[in-house]
């Protein structure tokens, strides 16, 4: 299991876990004394799991502290690079991924699970761009895979819940209706990934996937929100110009200070996420076709959002806090 300790990887450590497999958790050393009492924190939601902390893109490493010898059935894949930014997409989203495909095969792996993202049918950014790299890899090997693109994720969802308890206005681009997605919660998800594993008919596929009901744009989150509040709904509007200018700016002086060049890939991101619909592009007329992007699971994100003004805990976004 790869990338047990983020959000999506716990949950999915606990899917497989209660379907009775035996699951070791290869994880990345921590980079600071913050992060490391945080993974001990994060240790205690993979009760049940053997976890090895390995540098998965060292093949050596890999051989030595992961696979040990030891005859492993399936990889499943939940890493992903912290910020999306082309050293670090190209590092973990495909380099690493690559080199634990590589070392997989070595050790006799069968199947190969990548949880994806929908977004990479249309590549703009270096992370999509290296995503794609490494499913065309996966694909190209001889293991059985199921490469799972989601939509949308309740987490990244959750950015405006305390501003909007704060009786601040929701924020929008436009009218808010640019965009469209169909959220799966992290259990969901996690037990769809988890079902790859034994569903033939997940083998050898790209699988998009979504939560249920019907895609949600922007506006109908914030309405949903101002209504679980008992509060009158309130927008502000942003023009998406003002995202291009800030990506204008920040990429001429990050060819003169390479960290804004980060920067600017950071709002080349959040100009994609507020301009495109995470649903399937029907490949006959190049929309977004919400009946066309399949479901599977039983929360909704108002579901989500009635449990945290009920009093849940809000996910840390960390560094996927674009805005």
């Amino acid at each position: 299991m790869l990338g047990a300790t983020g959000t999506i990887g716990r949950a999915t450590t606990r899917a497989l876990i209660r379907r009775g497999y035996e699951v070791v958790c290869f994880t990345r050393a921590p980079t600071d004394s913050a992060k490391a009492q945080s993974r001990q924190a994060d240790a205690g939601d993979l009760e049940g799991a053997i976890i090895k902390v390995v540098d998965v893109g060292d093949p050596v490493a890999l051989a030595r502290d992961g696979f040990t010898g030891e005859p492993f059935d399936a990889v499943v894949s939940c890493m992903a690079s912290r910020t999306g930014t082309p050293r670090d997409a190209w590092a973990i989203d495909h380099r690493a991924h690559l080199t634990v495909l590589e070392a997989a095969q070595r050790a006799g792996v069968q199947h190969f699970v990548l949880l994806s993202a929908i977004c990479v049918q249309k590549p703009r950014l270096a992370f999509q761009q290296a995503k794609l790299a490494f499913e065309a890899a996966l694909i190209g090997s001889d293991l059985r895979y199921s490469i799972v693109r989601p939509t949308a994720f309740f987490k990244s969802l959750s950015g405006q819940i305390e501003r909007v308890r704060q009786g601040r206005p929701f924020l929008i681009f436009g009218d808010g209706t640019l965009t469209a997605c169909k959220p799966i919660s992290d259990g969901d998800l996690a037990d769809f990934l988890a079902g790859c594993l034994e569903d033939e008919s997940r083998w050898n596929r790209i699988l998009p996937i979504g939560g249920p009901g019907d895609a949600i744009t922007p506006r109908q989150q914030g309405e949903a929100l101002f209504a679980l509040l008992g509060s009158p709904p309130k927008f502000r509007s942003a023009p998406v110009a003002l995202l291009d200018i800030a990506i204008a700016g920040l990429g001429a002086l990050g060819t003169i200070v390479p960290s804004l060049a980060d920067k600017a890939e950071l709002a080349r991101i959040g100009r994609y996420y507020a301009t495109e619909s995470m649903l399937v592009i029907d490949p006959r007329t190049g929309l977004y076709d919400a009946a066309g992007t399949p479901s599977t699971g039983t929360q909704t994100l108002f579901d989500f959002y009635r449990s945290v003004v009920g009093g849940a805990a809000v996910p840390d976004r960390g560094d996927h806090a674009v805005f």
